[in-house]
């Protein structure tokens, strides 16, 4: 595979698994051609007889399958998912080989998959590597390349054609016989189905799967019924108790409450939360939720209403959308049973997208309208470019999610400790680069805040903060002195995966670990 240098200096290779590839060039520097392409068009004559099949089986049996398809699944379902399995055992029943697996994001449950991989069922994975799945993937265990995207990069993908999904197999709590399906009614309701958005109108052949079919029409849907070729009926789509996402309790642990803290402080001192417009964009963890609380705080002091604020929906946002805080709640996804139910019954709450929210191939998608976002990461370097993939000893173990897109934010904030048992957090340089430095405007320590020097418009608004501003060499220097620096791992020469950028140039590689 030949390797050239992006313009971080990353190696990464010039074709992916057969497909020529663009190097990494900068944010906004690569400028994409052509048009977006589209399924074939189908006949409604086709389609006047019932849809509706009592198995997955059934479905099968209609379908075009042949080895080296290309299947899809979304993950709102998260790890109460069970269609992801289902269906591939179905599949490997049936001798299909090398199938390509793309899914929108894969969880622990999805550990079945490793078998399926190793006996080549599945030839490799375009999506998120998720625990054993990357465990596999970082020692060569993949015939063929992984690549990562983010959910942006996904819905880009697949509509310029760099994704080209053969069956989409989309799981819808609610679904009418003709086809649309949404998310939030039925004894499985996830909430949002906007992860599948772009399998349906972009997939060859869509298959509806739900446990709860109802008299036409459905409403809303998510998923339109002319999209799709055939609507399915089990007895349960999983457990919808475990789409819970991180722990969605505020952390109790003193240093994330602190580095929370002045997450929220920042974002008051740079006087963001006091403009028109003011919204922002917080995870499902522990430490983001006490970030929210401490935001709400400020805004309940100043009588500051948000014009949004950006889901993944928690009990802590639904909570803020009733109280008055924020006018609206744009909501990806839900990370809890009571975003589930706001969505449902709150009109403010309302269900996006990844092309409206943060497909970077649009007339503007909405990331760059929000103004302060806070995300966590494995590692950050002198050049605040963030790591979320890999772990300071190599093993690609996560998925990009929303990261790379939400990083658009007009401040985008980086929470994490200084070091992490041994493992200093801000090094010298990264193992992978999952986001340029030039998108990450602040991060926030236990032992201190370092700000972007190239933001001196940031650097002039907190310049009567008391918040402890340090440069990023200083916390380094810090994280050095309590752990000693990294330990070195050695890899060969193959890349077992390439991340994209949101625009689809390759901004790192990732070599097999040498293990």
């Amino acid at each position: 595979m030949q390797l050239i240098k992006n313009v971080l200096g990353r190696e990464v290779p010039t074709e992916v698994n057969g497909r020529s590839v663009h190097p990494f060039q900068g944010i906004g520097k690569f400028q994409p051609q052509g048009r977006k392409v589209g399924a074939p068009i189908p006949s409604g004559a086709n389609y006047k007889s019932s849809k509706v099949l009592d198995s997955i089986d059934a479905a099968l049996n209609k379908m075009n399958l042949f080895n080296g398809m290309t299947i899809s699944f979304h993950h709102h379902l998260r790890n109460g998912d069970i269609l992801v399995n289902l269906v591939v055992q179905k599949l490997a029943d049936r001798g299909i080989k090398d199938i390509v697996l793309a899914p929108s994001a894969l969880f622990p449950v999805h550990e079945p998959l490793v078998q399926h991989i190793k006996n080549g069922t599945v030839s490799h994975v375009l999506g998120s590597m998720n625990g054993p799945v990357g465990r596999l993937c970082s020692t060569g265990g993949m015939k063929k390349t992984a690549i990562l995207r983010s959910h942006g990069g996904r819905y880009r993908a697949i509509q310029d054609g760099d994704l080209h999904i053969d069956a989409a197999f989309i799981a819808a709590p609610t679904a009418d016989p003709h086809g649309n399906a949404n998310g939030v009614l039925g004894k499985s309701a996830c909430g949002p189905l906007g992860f599948a958005l772009a399998d349906s109108l972009y997939a060859d052949q869509v298959v509806i799967v739900t446990d709860n079919l109802v008299p036409f029409p459905t409403f809303p849907w998510s998923i339109e019924g002319g999209n799709v070729d055939y609507v399915v009926t089990i007895d349960s789509l999983g457990d919808p108790q475990k789409i819970v996402s991180g722990t969605t309790k505020i952390t109790t642990d003193p240093t994330r409450l602190k580095i929370a803290s002045m997450a929220a402080q920042l974002v008051r001192d740079s006087g963001f939360i006091y403009e028109q417009e003011f919204s922002f964009q917080a995870g499902a963890g522990g430490m983001s939720l006490a970030f929210i609380q401490y935001v709400a705080d400020y805004m309940r002091e100043k009588n500051v209403v948000a014009d949004f604020v950006r889901g993944g929906s928690t009990k802590t946002l639904t909570d803020m959308l009733d109280e008055g805080l924020t006018k609206f709640i744009l909501d990806g996804q839900s990370f809890d049973l009571a975003g589930v139910a706001s969505l449902r019954d709150n009109p403010h709450h309302i269900e996006t997208n990844p092309f409206v929210s943060y497909n970077y191939h649009t007339k503007g998608c909405f990331a760059p309208r929000v103004k302060a976002s806070v995300l966590g990461g494995t590692e950050i370097d002198l050049d605040f470019n963030v790591n979320v993939n890999t772990h300071s000893d190599g093993w690609l173990l996560h998925g990009i999610g929303g990261f790379q897109d939400a990083a658009d934010a007009e401040m985008t904030i980086i929470t994490a400790p200084l070091y992490r048992k041994t493992n200093p957090i801000v090094v010298e340089k990264v193992v992978t680069v999952t986001a340029p430095g030039e998108s990450i405007d602040a991060i926030v320590t236990d032992q201190g805040i370092a700000i972007n020097p190239n933001r001196t418009d940031l650097l002039d608004r907190l310049k009567d903060s008391d918040l402890p501003l340090v440069t990023i060499e200083e916390l380094h220097e810090k994280a050095i002195a309590i752990t000693g620096k990294p330990a070195a791992f050695q890899t060969k020469d193959n890349v077992v995966a390439v991340i994209e950028w949101r625009d689809g140039t390759i901004i790192d590689s990732v070599k097999e670990l040498d293990v």
